[in-house]
């Protein structure tokens, strides 16, 4: 290759650069959307799990044999519904026996009665002792006393009667049986029958650090946000649960080796969607930003030293601002300063511009480049700040070449 040829490519490759670094093609175009300044609430995600409102594990309270179920798996129960029956030939035979004390000790107390009005009259007409009044008065009062213990024997005798017969202590769905029809079952034993638990409302008991608690109550604005706020409910899925909850209140006591505090969240839940036990989200609005813009998080980029920014048009060219960032809501990102009202922030276009650059802004779809994230000149990036992406890369290799 000859000397004069190297010199006359040099040549023309460096207008070629020139123009490439100029923008020979005019302005890049990018589409651009209006930051709109608006009263934003700032929300904390939380992780929690639900809890049933209302939770009673049922028991037997006399001993037997399970003769009957009296309920459907999984089905909605009210309070005072039968659910067991255990056989009761034996308490019957107790409830007849006490019924016959009791007629008995009437039967005496009757007597007893008789014989102290004889005894008191012959008092009266002196003809019978001071004694026999006596004797006869205290044995009427002993057949009263006989008579109510007869009757209180009845009535205990008619409770263990009733106890055959399980019911619901709450009303709620109920849960599996862990005992079968021929079972054998003991007053006051360890293992349940079954467990019913009320899922409308629900709780859903989430953890937050006392730092955040203490800036989240430290204004009257935060105290008010807390109090009448409502809390948002995100599923595991990813979905937002339709019905709004509100704190119902927060432990009392700081947990030493987390430092946070678990508050308790009430959500109604007609449908029985959310289960006990079942892992959740909760966004609880935690302050009100005055004066915010929300953003679409791929608008904002950040630099080596994490400081995010974004890009706006003004005059025509690429300006950069710094902002800061106060929290998430949904896909956009709460910016509390760094921009004004009004600012045209550029959301595509981003790869064929950098800051100072000329840019006309396009309609949306119609300017095409990079995602947002890997603008030129940025940490990253996939060209120099400034020129079309691939010209820096492949301008050297192709004259070497030659």
């Amino acid at each position: 290759m000859s000397f004069r040829f190297v010199l006359g490519l040099a040549a023309l490759l460096v207008p070629m650069a020139a123009f490439a670094q100029q923008g020979g093609h005019g302005p890049a175009p990018v589409t651009v959307l209006t930051a709109e300044a608006q009263d934003l609430t700032l929300d904390a995600r939380l992780p929690g799990r639900i809890k049933a409102s209302t939770e009673a594990e049922v028991r037997p309270q006399v001993s037997g044999i399970l003769r009957e179920r009296l309920f459907d798996e999984g089905a909605s129960v009210t309070r005072g519904q039968p659910l067991y029956k255990i056989e009761d030939d034996s308490y019957r035979a107790a409830v007849a026996a006490a019924k016959a004390a009791v007629a008995q000790a009437e039967a005496a107390r009757d007597l007893a009665v008789l014989e102290e009005k004889r005894a008191v009259e012959l008092f009266t007409n002196r003809a019978g002792s001071e004694q026999n009044r006596d004797t006869a008065v205290a044995n009427r009062q002993s057949a009263d006393a006989a008579l109510q213990a007869a009757q209180a024997q009845l009535m205990s005798a008619n409770i263990e009667m009733e106890r055959t017969t399980i019911r619901a202590p709450i009303s709620g769905v109920i849960g599996l049986t862990q005992a079968t029809t021929g079972a054998l079952v003991a007053a006051q034993q360890a293992t349940a029958l079954t467990t019913i638990r009320a899922l409308d409302p629900v709780y859903v008991d989430v953890t937050q650090s006392a730092t955040d608690i203490l800036r989240m109550t430290s204004t009257p604005e935060g105290r008010a946000m807390r109090a009448t706020g409502e809390a948002t409910l995100i599923l595991p899925d990813g979905s937002i649960f339709p019905q709004k909850g509100r704190l119902e209140a927060a432990e009392p006591r700081v947990e030493p080796t987390t430092g946070m505090v678990t508050l308790r969240m009430t959500f109604p839940n007609p449908d029985h969607v959310l289960l006990p036990g079942m892992y959740v989200e909760v966004d609880l609005p935690q302050a009100l930003a005055k004066g915010a813009f929300k953003l679409p998080q791929d608008v904002v980029m950040r630099d080596r030293s994490g400081s995010a920014y974004v890009w706006t048009v003004e005059d025509g060219h690429v300006a950069q601002h710094t902002v800061e960032v106060a929290a998430a809501s949904g896909h956009d990102w709460i910016i509390t300063e760094g921009i004004e009202d009004g600012a045209q922030v550029i959301s595509s276009g981003f790869q064929k511009t950098g800051p100072g650059a000329p840019v006309q802004v396009v309609p949306a779809g119609a300017a095409s480049g990079a995602p947002a994230g890997a603008p030129a000149g940025a940490p990253g990036g996939a060209a120099p700040q400034g020129a079309p992406a691939g010209a820096a890369d492949g301008a050297a290799p192709e004259a070497e070449a030659q």
